[in-house]
């Protein structure tokens, strides 16, 4: 493994992608959180704070349509011109000091939500030509590491910042993160065709990528398990502070079980490419998917050593369905089609926790969190038998990583 990995990192191309991923994903997950206490600060209101996270989660629900922008031309000058783009419109953050002028502020975050769905997209798509296809699953938990490393650091310095300077300096931050992006991309060695012409109506081009997904017979399963394991991670995810309640901890302990499953995320990510080579990607998605499903067990009970262990295994879990999916999506699809494919493949995966999150909040007031979460484990064993059980002659083996 850690042969494979320096393999990866030693790539000049892999490593440009994952030094933007990093300085990106700082800013990001800087901005993430000051969003929402900019918005209390102005406002007191929680319910408008909470709809910054609505407003970047938002274009997610228009994932196709998206993507299908990451196909129409060629992918690294998308990524420049995008990062370089969200760095200029961060500035007119500087202009929001009242809550009259907050919305400009989620007009930004709507913006950057749709940037975000369009550079994944074309990221999913310039990866798979630019990475060796024998580590790609090995740099997709790279990516994954990466990513959930900087949401460990980067919101605390945000909310630092944001205390002793304002919001306007956390988006400062941002801005230069996505300049440094946009030159790391810039520096890609890689040869892209421009797009062939297409008159084919948005909406027609737009189906054709869930056309594939949908009718792939690798791609299909592993998509939909992730959406769903993402659906009750979001339901899960509600009972947290009742979690934290049952422990006799006050609410700030929440982040501590955080930091558990990011720690969880960070450590499947670089084993993730030697256990799919080892596993396959559907056994590696499904063992990911039930191990969270032990997880969940464990945070019932009343101990904070098991809760915070249920915490990091259902972050080492979590991921590797996620990662398997997008894996596959960049192996089995044509160049032509990646940005649209992956696009609609993240819609699949990612837009269920938002409806989770709405339906676990309903749950967790009205049952038992102790009885709730081991309902919500069994139907994680139920998405993850699928993927475990052995295949016909018929279906053919998913390379490996």
């Amino acid at each position: 493994m850690t042969s494979t990995i320096g393999r990866v990192l030693r790539d000049r191309n892999a490593g440009l992608y994952l030094g933007a991923t990093v300085v990106s994903g700082f800013g990001s997950s800087a901005l993430w959180l000051a969003s929402g206490i900019w918005v209390k600060e102005l406002t007191g209101s929680d319910g408008l704070a909470a709809l910054c996270q609505f407003a970047l989660w938002a274009p997610t629900l228009v994932g196709p349509l998206l993507g299908t922008l990451a196909d129409r031309t060629r992918r690294r000058p998308l990524l420049v011109a995008a990062n370089l783009a969200l760095g200029a419109l961060l500035l007119s953050l500087f202009t929001v000091d009242i809550a009259g002028r907050l919305w400009i502020l989620f007009a930004v975050l709507v913006v950057y939500g749709a940037c975000g769905v369009v550079t994944d997209a074309a990221e999913a798509a310039l990866v798979a030509v630019a990475v060796d296809k024998r580590v790609l699953g090995d740099f997709n938990g790279l990516r994954m590491s990466a990513n959930e490393g900087m949401k460990l650091v980067a919101p605390l310095a945000g909310a630092g910042l944001f205390a002793a300077y304002g919001g306007a300096r956390v988006a400062l931050l941002d801005a230069v993160t996505f300049v440094l992006a946009a030159g790391m991309y810039g520096l890609l060695r890689v040869r892209e065709n421009v797009p062939a012409p297409d008159r084919t109506p948005l909406r027609a081009r737009t189906a054709q990528g869930a056309r594939h997904l949908w009718g792939h017979e690798r791609l299909r399963p592993l998509v939909l398990a992730g959406g769903l394991t993402m659906l009750g991670s979001g339901m899960s995810g509600a009972t947290v502070f009742a979690i934290v309640e049952g422990l006799g901890r006050a609410p700030s302990y929440t982040g501590v079980l955080y930091v558990a499953q990011g720690a969880g995320s960070v450590a499947v990510g670089v084993a993730s490419g030697a256990l799919m080579r080892g596993l396959g990607a559907r056994r590696f998605g499904g063992a990911g998917i039930a191990l969270t499903a032990v997880a969940l067990v464990l945070n019932t009970l009343p101990y904070d050593a098991l809760v915070l262990l249920g915490s990091f295994v259902n972050g080492v879990g979590l991921p590797c369905v996620l990662i398997a999916g997008l894996t596959a999506v960049q192996r089995e699809t044509p160049d032509a089609l990646v940005g649209r494919v992956a696009a609609t493949a993240n819609t699949v995966m990612f837009a269920p926790t938002a409806v989770g999150i709405a339906a676990g909040a309903v749950l967790v007031e009205n049952v038992d969190y102790r009885l709730l979460l081991p309902l919500l484990a069994g139907a994680r064993l139920l998405t993850a038998v699928p993927l475990l059980r052995p295949r016909t002659r018929a279906t053919a083996r998913l390379p490996s990583a």
